[in-house]
């Protein structure tokens, strides 16, 4: 802990304590926010300083009940109902694709931890909530360089494919198998915008570790293939 800021961790809620808690609040926030709205997803800039200004308060208005009122309550209460009911809100920005993707897990991630760097910013907890920040910033920023990376070479993958007539599928089951791919799962549907293009997405298994997109272009190259595209 920084000794040079207890003077900020006082019982006396003043108005610069305040100030600095509920400031901190929202640069954190709008550091986290600004890789989100930088992806344009929906929660962005503004989204994230909201709910981590918004946690900020609740913990404020928690020690403010219980130092400068007097109330006989749990501090803790109100921060406890902050953690919860984000998930409201994460839960929002959460869909699953007609083509079976899942998307917005990590910006809902994002919601629920800026809110708990809020936490720590109404409690005073300044080193926690700017360490955070920057953990958070690293994970957003630098590791989905890994993550790609792992993506994009796993033996386990899924692919999405758009083809016209029922008789071209033989010939995309054919070619992967012919590429030595072991296929674990079809799941065939029509395409709602054409009664005679069909969809279908493949759990293939790759014999070694090797790069999806050899295989994508061998199946885009088919005749009668529209769409192929990695899930």
């Amino acid at each position: 802990m920084l000794e040079c800021l207890n003077f900020l961790r006082t019982d006396d809620i003043g108005w610069l304590t305040v100030v600095v808690r509920l400031v901190l609040a929202v640069i954190c926030g709008g550091f986290i926010g600004l890789e989100r709205e930088r992806k344009r997803r929906p929660a962005g800039f503004r989204t994230h300083i909201l709910i981590c200004l918004g946690a900020a308060m609740t913990t404020l208005t928690s020690q403010y009940l219980a130092l400068e009122l007097g109330a006989n309550t749990d501090v803790a209460r109100l921060g406890a109902q902050v953690i919860a009911g984000v998930g409201f809100i994460g839960a929002g920005t959460i869909i699953v694709t007609k083509r079976k993707q899942v998307k917005g897990l990590t910006t809902a991630a994002g919601l629920w931890t800026a809110a708990i760097v809020g936490l720590c910013c109404g409690a005073a907890f300044f080193e926690g909530a700017v360490i955070a920040t920057v953990i958070i910033l690293i994970a957003e920023l630098a590791f989905v360089k890994l993550e790609y990376s792992v993506f994009t070479n796993s033996r386990a993958f899924n692919l999405y494919v758009e083809y016209t007539g029922a008789q071209n599928l033989g010939s995309i089951v054919d070619t992967i198998k012919k590429n030595g791919i072991y296929i674990k799962d079809i799941e065939i549907t029509k395409n709602e915008n054409s009664d005679k293009q069909a969809c279908a997405i493949f759990s293939l298994q790759m014999p070694k570790r090797q790069s999806h997109q050899e295989l994508i272009t061998v199946l885009t190259n088919l005749d009668g293939v529209n769409t192929v595209e990695e899930l």
